[in-house]
């Protein structure tokens, strides 16, 4: 006689189902994009849910607060006026050193922008940020862009390439390339700590190693050529940080006589072996910290 002990334990079947499901998954078809641009004026792309998520408070700095970057600011500006009102306007890269305020110039211009377009009751001009490891879907970004009724500054901050990267190619074609091109309501602009988006290093062993040096770097150094206005941020005068700090200084009434603010906020630079419009702000910070000053709605730091 057989006993119910005796017969054997049925399989455990949870591990295979696990992978078929994970397999199913995989199989899957990418969700399609979609997108309510009416939702804000600021979106961040989220490339897993393929849908920009709206951003109701940009954290940005006032245009005014932006001290040692006069020329490059109106140049930044006249562009993303004309190009929101439906004039030719270039891709723009944003290069050079840390804390100058790239991106910070970005966002300022966009709110300077969709100022005057509310005043002249036009729709306002979208800003898209797209997070650097996230180039890849870039077209998929632009296919939703393309049929919208408004206009795009596509803007991704911190932009470069490693050696072993090939997203580039991604951002080439859409930039310029490709049969439909880049929509003619979007613009691309990137900030980066260097003017070519490629390290030095990487381009030097590429054209020791090719057989036509020239043409072996030609398709990665080209990617720049893709961006019709390069701005340049170059490491400020003790001028220029002066005049950042007391900006900030202004703005927010700190109770600091200007001797001691400068004085001060030199030796906060020299401490830090650096003079930068990020500098500038961490030492308002400190200062308004030890005065008891509330900075309530504080300007984000300049990167």
């Amino acid at each position: 006689m057989t006993h119910a002990s005796d017969a054997a334990a049925p399989p455990d079947l949870g591990p295979l189902l696990v992978r078929i499901a994970e397999a199913l998954e995989r199989l899957a078809p990418v969700p399609a994009a979609r997108g309510d641009f009416e939702a804000a004026d600021a979106f961040v792309w989220q490339t897993d849910a393929r849908h920009p998520a709206p951003v109701p408070k940009v954290s940005r700095v006032e245009m005014a607060l932006l001290k040692g970057i006069e020329r490059t600011r109106e140049q930044l500006l006249d562009n993303t006026l004309r190009f929101a009102r439906g004039l030719p306007a270039n891709n723009a890269l944003l290069w050079g050193a840390r804390g100058m305020g790239k991106s910070s110039l970005v966002k300022a211009a966009h709110a300077s922008v969709n100022a005057v377009m509310a005043s002249e009751g036009k729709s306002p001009l979208k800003l898209v940020e797209i997070h650097r490891e996230d180039i890849e879907s870039l077209p998929a970004l632009m296919a939703l862009m393309r049929p919208a009724p408004f206009r795009f500054v596509v803007f991704c901050d911190d932009l470069s390439f490693d050696a072993d990267d090939t997203s580039y190619k991604s951002l080439k074609a859409v930039l310029e390339g490709g049969i439909e091109g880049r929509p003619e309501n979007v613009l691309f602009y990137a900030t980066s700590n260097r003017r070519h988006l490629l390290p030095r290093d990487m381009m030097e062993n590429e054209r020791s190693t090719a057989i036509n040096p020239g043409e072996a770097v030609e398709e990665k150094v080209s990617l720049s050529d893709r961006f019709g206005l390069w701005l340049g941020f170059h490491k400020c005068s003790q001028d220029d940080y002066l005049a950042m700090v007391e900006g900030y200084a202004a703005h927010f009434a700190l109770p600091l006589d200007a001797d001691t603010l400068r004085a001060e906020a030199l030796e906060w630079a020299t401490t830090r072996g650096a003079r930068s419009g990020r500098t500038a702000w961490q030492y308002v910070q400190d200062v308004a910290g030890r005065l008891g000053v509330s900075l309530s709605e504080p300007p984000a730091a300049p990167r």
